[in-house]
């Protein structure tokens, strides 16, 4: 049997108010463009793990450099907009989107000038008031699709959805 929540499995409940509070002057600090204050929420070796396309950052200095700052450029009068929290103990999840202006090159993409919404999800970890670690997807083929780029080149299992294509069976029987 695989060993499940190995990373929540020494939570410490006692931590929940701390933890939103961090989490709800982190996204406040994001939201005012903060690059070089953000330190107050982040410990300086901290984790930063996204998806594809997002890549991982290694620390407080990776994050600013290889993150906020490349964002910023791409996207101006940016709005992140948390839809849904969670909290339990040292553990923060939260789902949305950021309103932005594409305002610079993104993915390759000239800057268009449209307003975008980005989506998001992310599960931090919070120890002695600052994230140590923040698990990120970012839908970054949504946004592209929205500036006029199909990264799946009409491939994408939204065929499936909309009936204009089957989806293969698994073979049992192999």
């Amino acid at each position: 049997m695989t060993e499940q929540a190995i990373l929540t499995r020494d939570n410490d409940l006692s931590k929940t108010a701390e933890t939103m509070q961090v989490i709800d002057g982190m996204v406040e600090g994001l939201n005012a463009h903060k690059i070089n204050g953000i330190a107050e929420f982040f410990h300086e070796s901290f984790h930063w793990y996204g998806n594809a396309g997002c890549g991982t950052k290694n620390g407080l200095r990776e994050f600013q450099e290889n993150w906020q700052r490349p964002f910023q450029a791409a996207f101006s009068d940016k709005v992140a907009v948390d839809e849904a929290r969670l909290f339990q103990g040292e553990w923060g999840a939260a789902f949305g989107r950021q309103e932005a202006v594409h305002s610079g090159e993104f993915m390759g993409i000239a800057p268009t000038g449209k307003k975008v919404e980005i989506r998001y999800m992310d599960f931090w970890k919070v120890v002695d008031g600052k994230i140590v670690d923040n698990w990120v997807m970012v839908d970054f083929p949504h946004v592209m699709r929205q500036l006029g780029v199909d990264p799946f080149n009409g491939m994408g299992w939204e065929e499936y959805d909309a009936g204009r294509k089957t989806p293969p069976r698994p073979d049992h029987n192999k």
